[in-house]
């Protein structure tokens, strides 16, 4: 008995205690980008980490997954950068409750897709007036940056169009019932749901342009959006590129999760990246070059920092 009672503390001590490293990860909607992601590096830490045991959760995105993580449970979560910092700051959806974040990584450029189809009469954000219209999530950070978009534009989110607030895929299905006239989605690319509209039969996708708006919100915001491109070829039906604002994706979790698992989960990231890009391609977009503090508003958690610093990589 007594044997038994010491190699049971032996193995304990050799993996770390499994009840002291069962992580969840919060996603997103499932049509997006944020769950297959955080699928795969669920199965990820479970499978590579020892004595880690990690479980994917639907959620309605950023802001859903920043206030699991204010729980100080152990959670990781998927987020945008203009959340985070409306989260860090305790402003925005987030008024008087800071939450205690740090990143992990920055991940990947998340792109506003403005979506419409050809026949509503939307062509450009000032169409977009006296539209019905789908802005995200309640829980998302898509919400957050479409009403930032639709002031810039000059157009009142209360007054001037009539609006739900569907995730991707419920607003797919809407401008496929001619429900609505275009809805608002921040994703990676390719968004599975904006794909499926985009080869829907009797449909042409139109993609509204987003940049002219980028300079203003930066002004009240802060300098966390920047111009990109969504390449023409991404989605079936486009026509030109379309020019988008953007904004990054971070991985963060809360200020009071241990240097060593912090550690472990970012090496997991970086030696098992080929699984990870087998369950979406922005796993690709996942480099060392990009783990620069400038690209989050968030401080780095030390034991990111860790990791970094032994692949001679620079935050600064």
């Amino acid at each position: 008995m007594k044997f038994i009672k010491i190699m049971t503390l032996i193995l304990t001590l050799l993996w770390g205690g499994a009840q002291a490293q069962n992580i969840s990860i919060a996603t997103g909607g499932t049509g997006g980008v944020y769950y297959p992601m955080g699928g795969g590096l669920a199965a990820v830490l479970s499978s590579k980490v020892p004595g880690m045991s990690a479980t994917a959760e639907v959620t309605g995105g950023s802001v859903d997954n920043l206030n699991l993580i204010g729980t100080g449970k152990p959670y990781v979560g998927f987020s945008m950068a203009d959340a985070a910092k409306d989260a860090k700051d305790g402003e925005g959806k987030f008024t008087g409750r800071k939450v205690d974040l740090r990143t992990l990584l920055v991940l990947y450029p998340n792109l506003m897709h403005v979506a419409t189809v050809e026949g509503t009469g939307v062509k450009s954000m000032k169409d977009l007036k006296g539209k019905r219209i789908s802005t995200g999530s309640p829980g998302s950070a898509t919400e957050v940056m479409a009403f930032r978009l639709l002031e810039a534009a000059g157009i009142d989110k209360d007054k001037d169009v009539k609006r739900e607030r569907l995730s991707v895929a419920e607003s797919v299905n809407a401008i496929k019932d001619r429900k609505i006239d275009a809805f608002f989605w921040v994703g990676g690319l390719p968004t599975a749901a904006v794909t499926d509209l985009a080869n829907s039969p009797g449909m042409k996708i139109v993609m509204v342009d987003t940049t002219d708006e980028i300079p203003a919100m930066n002004k009240k915001y802060g300098n966390l959006y920047f111009p990109t491109l969504i390449p023409k070829a991404t989605y079936s039906g486009m026509t030109q590129d379309n020019k988008v604002a953007a904004v990054a994706n971070i991985l963060v979790v809360n200020a009071n999760m241990s240097d060593a698992e912090a550690y472990k989960i970012v090496k997991a990231i970086f030696d098992n990246k080929l699984d990870l890009v087998r369950t979406h391609q922005e796993y690709m977009n996942v480099k060392l070059e990009n783990q620069k503090q400038k690209s989050t508003p968030i401080d780095f958690h030390p034991g990111a920092l860790k990791y970094f610093k032994e692949k001679n990589t620079s935050v600064n």
